[in-house]
């Protein structure tokens, strides 16, 4: 079955950088596309970057343009979130999703 799990979240200080994973199983990786989403409790989860199969196109959401980098390795089924200049305002649970799978998500905390 699909698997989406995804590590890498934490406590960081606004200014700071961290990097997501997310490791894919039960699917042929390399060709879907795939997504990174984030959620604050009580809002609606919102798409932050997303990458074609083969990685030559990627796609941001305004809020991340320029700080976060999507990028993956088909070769460890495996996508990735860098994220840098980090804000208060990115605290969230990240999720990767392979539609219609959904990981469990990993939790992003940006406070000094």
């Amino acid at each position: 079955q699909v698997q989406l799990v995804e590590s890498g979240g934490g406590l960081v200080q606004p200014g700071g950088s961290l990097r997501l994973s997310c490791a894919a199983s039960g699917f042929t990786f390399s060709t879907y596309a795939m997504y990174w989403y984030r959620q604050v409790p009580g809002n609606k989860r919102e798409r932050v970057a997303s990458i074609t199969n083969g990685g030559g196109s990627t796609n941001y959401a305004d809020s991340v343009k320029g700080r976060f980098r999507i990028s993956r390795d088909n070769a460890k089924n495996t996508v990735y979130l860098e994220m840098n200049s980090l804000k208060p305002e990115d605290t969230a649970v990240y999720y990767c999703n392979r539609p219609p799978y959904w990981g469990q998500g990993t939790q992003v905390t940006v406070a000094s």
